[in-house]
């Protein structure tokens, strides 16, 4: 089970590089199922919604979590509890979503202009729980609704699910109609948030004239986020075991039991075989299993590492790069780079190189040099010296390696000095940036301030110099690079700044 060390870094660069998206929902059809409940029926008027419903769990819609809703006649649910017993408006003219459709923060099942008015037995709409802890299901089913307009010739039926814990919601239309006669044959069934400004609907169910029957539609959140969880594969044989409760307390610290695990897309789907164990076994070097929290769906990447591999090529083996000792190597990132401590030969971002810095001291073989005193070794150590300035800033020659400055002549680099605390002007990051980030063969430079380029320098894994620009250009091609790790050098009249990328 021998992970490639450059496939491994792209793919821990593109998952840093994951971006999380505002609260959204997907929509899907799923096969019919009309639930059977024990029903509680609401007396309510034509075009009215409901007294306030106190739901049986929390439930979260559009990132918001609820514990009521009212039931609106015309086919809807809202969790605006501040129109309860007021009017639920029955015409419409535009799809969702849309700032000006007159419903909003709702579930649509159907919404059209149903008719209430002379119907006692059975009662036209109703509520119920159905399941257990913590799959419990609040159903609202609207049965033979009369359609108004058509006097009594045409109902509809039509069932709305909530999900207790993975907050799916189900549309089941049993039998579902316009009326033609009527507010122009319109029906609508989707979800539209708060504002108006986000909505979804199954296809062919947004505004439109359209029947169905025997029809299932599921909405759950859609998957924005992600945890990465790397851990060591002992004895290189592909299995691996992994703490589930480390992730549930990291994904939700203030109440990790809540969390769910679920092996694959149709267990969740069917809420069927959930993972109740502590840890999860995998089998293959690479697995993804999924996270509920409180209605977001997470993809868990499970990934195995060799334990005795030296995937950084900076002299640790990667077990010993799991600095909080959790078993998850990949939240180990000292120098908060967006590149795991396993993965960057260069730890604590001071530019000189781990392989230099993990040294023992003479008196113990098994004690890590810490110049400072300060408990954190100097491969940890952004300050080696503690002499108030940071180690890269004590490159005084300019080269991108403050273990060769040493302004005294006395034999000791002065970044590990505490006499020596000159420091060189430096703002690294700031006055440049780079992209793409990873790059395939054109790397482009920003330069807002339009600062006077001295020279760009590239260094490699190693610290080998590989490429060097000196003349003026906003990019440069990288195509004659290797696929790995670098750092790239920007000398200007004012400074220098180091910039990590990764060439796929």
């Amino acid at each position: 089970m021998r992970q490639n060390s450059t496939l491994l870094i792209l793919f821990v660069c593109f998952f840093n590089f994951f971006s999380v998206a505002q609260v959204t929902h997907t929509v899907y059809s799923i096969p019919f199922q009309n639930y059977p409940v024990q029903s509680t029926p609401i007396a309510i008027y034509d075009d009215r919604y409901s007294q306030e419903i106190n739901l049986p769990f929390t439930f979260q819609f559009y990132g918001i979590n609820y514990n009521s809703l009212v039931i609106g006649t015309n086919g809807v649910l809202s969790f605006n509890t501040a129109l309860a017993n007021t009017l639920n408006p029955y015409s419409f003219t535009t799809p969702i979503p849309n700032i000006n459709f007159p419903i909003k923060n709702a579930i649509l099942g159907a919404y059209h202009d149903l008719y209430l008015y002379g119907i006692t037995t059975p009662y036209p709409i109703t509520y119920g729980i159905v399941g257990n802890a913590p799959h419990r299901k609040f159903v609202v089913n609207f049965y033979q609704n009369y359609l108004y307009g058509c006097a009594t010739t045409l109902t509809s039926s039509f069932q709305m699910i909530l999900h207790e814990s993975t907050n799916f919601i189900d549309v089941m239309f049993v039998n579902v109609q316009p009326c033609p006669s009527w507010n122009y044959s319109r029906i609508l069934s989707g979800l539209i948030n708060a504002d108006g400004t986000l909505g979804v609907a199954p296809i062919s169910r947004n505004l439109g004239s359209w029947s169905a029957t025997n029809e299932g539609h599921r909405y759950s959140r859609a998957i924005t986020e992600s945890y990465m969880y790397m851990a060591c594969d002992n004895d290189i044989d592909g299995v691996s075991t992994f703490s589930l409760d480390l992730i549930r307390n990291e994904i939700n610290p203030t109440s990790p039991s809540s969390v769910l695990f679920y092996p694959s897309t149709s267990d969740l789907n069917n809420e069927t075989n959930e993972i109740l164990s502590s840890s999860y076994t995998s089998l293959y070097d690479n697995q993804i299993i999924l996270a509920v929290n409180n209605g977001e769906i997470i993809n868990v990447f499970l990934v195995e590492v060799g334990c005795t591999l030296d995937d950084d090529q900076d002299s640790i083996p990667n077990y010993l790069e799991d600095i909080n000792n959790d078993g998850n190597l990949f939240n180990d990132d000292t120098d908060m780079d967006g590149f795991a401590n396993f993965i960057d030969n260069d730890d604590d971002n001071d530019l000189v190189l781990t392989v230099v810095e993990y040294v023992n001291i003479r008196s113990s073989q098994s004690t890590i040099i810490d110049t400072d005193n300060d408990g954190i070794p100097n491969y940890l150590d952004n300050d080696d010296d503690n002499d108030g300035v940071l180690t890269k800033f004590e490159d005084y020659n300019g080269n991108g390696n403050p273990a060769d400055d040493d302004t005294n002549a006395n034999g000791s680099p002065d970044y590990l000095e505490n006499a020596v605390a000159l420091g060189i002007a430096q703002n690294e990051n700031a006055e440049f940036s780079i992209y793409p980030n990873p790059v395939n063969d054109q790397l482009f430079i920003q330069n807002p301030n339009q600062l006077d380029i001295q020279s760009l320098l590239i260094y490699n894994a190693n610290g080998a110099l590989v490429k060097e620009v000196k003349t003026s250009f906003t990019s440069i091609s990288i195509n004659d690079l290797a696929a790995g790790l670098y750092l790239v050098q920007v000398k200007t009249i004012t400074g220098t700044s180091n910039v990590k990328f990764v060439k796929r």
